[in-house]
């Protein structure tokens, strides 16, 4: 019982961290230190979480026979885990899914196998085959090409829904350009962003 109440709690954690975070983004998603810190944790304590991490995803790549060498980093006041490609990329893809649903799941997986042993609920990122840096890369377009819609036309462009991860990624590129402005709107998963003129 009390297992299923950790767990639970875990889930009730992953839940108002995602609304925190998309709240968060919008009123100053340039501050980005601490919407993605440890909350004051030792460097040490955040390592401790990603070898954790590390540990869980490195079973599930021996369970499924993929290849792939991980490393484990503390960055931003965040711990990293990111599954490198060793062998067959094409594999990997699979852990990544369509528009990284699979790679969310297994992050949440890992943050449980984390907060099991730590009993501290976990902002740990998983990264696959350096997925997020390339969709941090087309989010950038997407957000820029938004921008500029909205200073030629005058009119709020709402885009398409996205992961907590992708909104963060819009509004950091929305708040660095002059002219514009940008907040989400919606309930998960349909929490999207929209994209404005300044007032």
């Amino acid at each position: 019982m009390d297992q299923k109440a950790n767990l639970d709690a875990v889930d009730d954690d992953a839940d108002d961290e995602a609304e925190d975070d998309a709240e968060d983004d919008a009123e100053d998603a340039t501050d980005e230190a601490p919407a993605s810190g440890g909350g004051g944790r030792a460097a040490a304590d955040l390592f401790r979480e990603s070898e954790i991490a590390a540990d869980y995803v490195e079973g599930l790549l021996d369970i499924l026979d993929y290849d792939g060498d991980i490393d484990e980093l503390v960055v931003g006041g965040r711990p990293v885990v990111e599954v490198v490609e060793g062998g067959d990329g094409r594999r990997l893809q699979a852990l990544v899914g369509q528009r990284g649903a699979t790679l969310e799941a297994l992050q949440e997986l890992s943050r449980l196998a984390v907060f099991r042993q730590t009993g501290t609920p976990s902002r740990l990122l998983l990264d696959v085959g350096g997925y997020r840096a390339l969709r941090r890369k087309e989010l950038g377009a997407i957000a820029k090409n938004a921008a500029e819609k909205v200073k030629e036309y005058g009119e709020a462009v709402r885009l398409e829904p996205m992961s907590a991860f992708e909104r963060k990624c819009v509004h950091d590129v929305i708040n660095a350009l002059p002219g514009v402005e940008s907040e989400s709107e919606g309930v998960e998963p349909s929490r999207r962003i929209v994209v404005r003129p300044t007032a």
